[in-house]
């Protein structure tokens, strides 16, 4: 069994998805749609940049999902080969759940778009700049990361934001609390604490303004029954109805991604083979996470070729 996975926030970089441009038709035609979709010359800064542009939430979001569908659709329509033919389940980290969502076809591309851009503008609005923060518990389980979190609170939040593996969590809230966090990391037997160079404290409860944009937002959107399940993020469990999956992604917003639990839910499942597009993260998560399972990251023309000839 084969699930097709999805990257988050982070996995952006100028010149993301030029290549593809170059070499595909149905690569350019997927960055155009989102372009028109969100009335943006989006390609233009992921090719272009600047950096500091591209990393801002509202431009990153859309900018990731589109470079991972571009590589799928390179796979569908160039090679042949079909999300739906191969796959048994959809996964994705954070916004990478819409990416998911999307190359599943429960999501159109241009619906995604706009999902996207209005996620990003939320979550940044959610929390004035300096308020809250995130840090990345190194060498720590979710265990040691809860402990943490608990001890850094001091009356603020710090909350559990992604259980990513069995070696990485991070941590979401207050400013205040997650700079304790990270100065009693080790004390608590993590190797270290880093704070992460984000401009807002993502799934967290103060994300909450952002879920109730989110919630309206997807009130209004046409969601269909994807092909293949998605594992939700705040479940790590599937789901399929179109209903599900809007109240799951509120949830998201101020949920834990449970990543890690995912992972070793799809094993479990049968899920042998995991594939990740337009990103090269999660694929190493993934094996972190599950004992003799395959992943593999597909970026490149080269990559879609040699995935095309293993399916």
């Amino acid at each position: 069994m084969r699930a097709f996975i999805f990257p988050g926030q982070g996995s952006q970089s100028v010149g993301m998805g030029t290549a593809l441009a170059a070499a595909s038709v149905a690569a350019r035609e997927v960055f155009q749609e989102v372009d028109d979709a969100i009335g943006q010359d989006l390609f233009r800064l992921m090719r272009d940049g600047p950096d500091d542009i591209l990393m801002l939430t509202e431009n990153a979001q859309p900018a990731i999902m589109a470079n991972a569908i571009a590589t799928l659709r390179v796979l569908e329509r160039d090679c042949g080969e079909r999300l739906a033919d191969h796959a048994d389940f959809v996964a994705g980290h954070s916004l990478g759940e819409y990416s998911a969502l999307c190359a599943a076809g429960a999501l159109d591309l241009a619906t995604t778009a706009r999902l996207l851009k209005r996620r990003g503008q939320a979550m940044q609005a959610a929390v004035p700049v300096g308020v809250g923060a995130m840090c990345a518990l190194l060498g720590a389980g979710i265990d040691t990361a809860r402990a943490i979190a608990e001890a850094a609170a001091e009356g603020e939040l710090c909350a559990i934001a992604n259980d990513n593996d069995p070696g990485q969590v991070v941590l979401s809230g207050h400013k205040g609390a997650i700079e304790r966090a990270v100065a009693i990391a080790r004390d608590y037997g993590a190797k270290r604490g880093v704070l992460l160079p984000v401009s807002a404290p993502f799934h967290c409860a103060l994300m909450q303004p952002a879920a109730d944009v989110m919630a309206e937002a997807l009130g209004q959107a046409s969601v269909q029954a994807p092909l293949v399940p998605l594992y939700a993020n705040v479940l790590a469990a599937p789901i399929a109805a179109p209903d599900d999956i809007r109240a799951r992604l509120v949830e998201q917003v101020t949920g834990m991604v449970r990543w890690r639990e995912s992972v070793i839910a799809m094993a479990g499942a049968g899920v042998s083979h995991f594939v990740e597009f337009g990103g090269k993260v999660l694929a190493p998560m993934v094996k972190r996470s599950a004992d003799g399972v395959e992943a593999t990251s597909v970026i490149t023309m080269d990559d879609i070729e040699a995935l095309a000839k293993a399916l």
